[in-house]
């Protein structure tokens, strides 16, 4: 018999609802299981009927200033999952049937699942700078080329060709950091591939930089 799978977001107001239909039309509760994401917490929730298992998410929920109430309301064998979704992601479950009130788990720290590794620490605190950095480029006010070629052509000839000289320095500058920013972060990723698979990215990506140079080399 072939299972016919569907993914669908919902939303946490709506879940409670979802679940009511869902118990109505006849489907079981199968699953409700928890993945800490950059945006937050996702939770997944599977119910089944026949060969038919849905699938519905919750996304980017923020652990510290939201919740989701409990579908244990209609399927009470939801509880222990609930729980773990507690105890180990930290989210907040309201009205759960059975509620353990944090002890459905003994564990040595608090909210486990949610633990990253220092490097993955660091890479988020540097793309998080980096957007900053990028907001705020984005967001200061720079004269327009033209307004700029205006002023340069009033100044002394010697005085706008080194302020020239100088801007053309910076973009350079610019232009190789953010180069050398993109090779880190490309270094970072294919670090955690597989090494067979990053070895095949390495050349893909030489041989599209060699076909590149021999390009500019042609015209």
């Amino acid at each position: 018999m072939a299972l016919y799978t569907t993914f669908a977001e919902v939303h946490a107001d709506e879940l409670v609802e979802l679940a009511e239909a869902k118990k109505n039309d006849g489907y079981r509760f199968v699953q409700m299981l928890c993945v800490n994401t950059e945006e937050g917490i996702d939770a997944l929730y599977s119910f089944m009927k026949g060969d038919s298992l849905e699938n519905y998410t919750i996304k980017g929920i923020d652990a510290a200033t939201q919740s989701v109430p409990s579908v244990t309301g209609s399927f009470l064998a939801a509880f222990p999952f609930e729980n773990e979704a507690h105890d180990l992601f930290g989210l907040n479950v309201t009205n759960i049937a059975i509620d353990f009130k944090g002890g459905f788990y003994k564990v040595a720290m608090d909210k486990p699942m949610t633990v990253i590794s220092p490097a993955q620490k660091a890479a988020r605190e540097k793309a998080a700078k980096i957007a900053a950095a990028k907001a705020a480029k984005a967001s200061s006010v720079k004269p327009s080329e033209e307004d700029l070629e205006k002023k340069l052509a009033g100044m002394d000839p010697e005085k706008a060709a080194k302020v020239r000289a100088a801007m053309e320095a910076k973009a350079k500058r610019e232009a190789e950091k953010a180069q050398a920013e993109k090779q880190a972060q490309l270094e970072e990723k294919l670090a955690g591939m597989d090494p067979e698979k990053a070895a095949k990215f390495r050349a893909a990506m030489e041989a599209k930089a060699a076909r590149e140079s021999a390009q500019k080399g042609g015209e």
